[in-house]
């Protein structure tokens, strides 16, 4: 009896693997888009989030994430409140993508100028904020950033026009 489990295991792996192997063959393009990023991914900000996280871990002068509305406005908040140096917009159509480039508070990249990022409001929960719960981040070193109304602004500029809205994200 188990021996049979055995060998009905090893042939659906065996058909598994001749049907990879088959579709490999007839489909190259397949192979080709091996690496590239998920078109359909669940939370493109927390994949931003973790895309800077791990350049600024391994002393990357920039890293390249696809480019959306949301993701551009998050950046240009960086770039504002001086967490990043700059960003550039580059390519047309389908891939486009935003170039961003870290700032360091030394020139051995040992001390990223962000220290933390960290995803508030998620897929599966959304967090929200009334104007008059906006707090400050580690008492004014950091920023919220906040989809509001008006657009995305750091929690302060939000709090001041007396607009709530979506958290997405806190930096420090």
């Amino acid at each position: 009896m188990a021996e049979d489990a055995a060998i009905c295991a090893i042939l659906i792996c065996a058909e598994f693997a001749s049907e990879s192997w088959l579709t490999a063959a007839k489909y190259p393009e397949l192979k080709k888009a091996a690496g590239k990023t998920n078109k359909n991914m669940t939370d493109p900000i927390s994949d931003m989030l973790t895309r800077i996280r791990n350049a600024q871990a391994v002393g990357r002068d920039t890293v390249i994430v696809p480019s959306s509305k949301i993701k551009l406005s998050i950046a240009e908040i960086l770039a504002k409140e001086g967490f990043i140096k700059s960003i550039n917009k580059q390519g047309r159509g389908i891939d486009k993508t935003i170039e961003i480039n870290l700032l360091y508070e030394d020139k051995k990249h040992d001390m990223p100028r962000i220290k933390e990022l960290r995803r508030i409001s998620k897929p599966g929960k959304r967090e929200y904020i009334k104007a008059k719960d906006v707090r400050s981040v580690l008492g004014g070193r950091g920023i919220l950033v906040i989809s509001t109304s008006k657009g995305l602004m750091v929690g302060m500029e939000a709090k001041k026009k007396k607009l709530g809205g979506e958290v997405l994200c806190e930096i420090w």
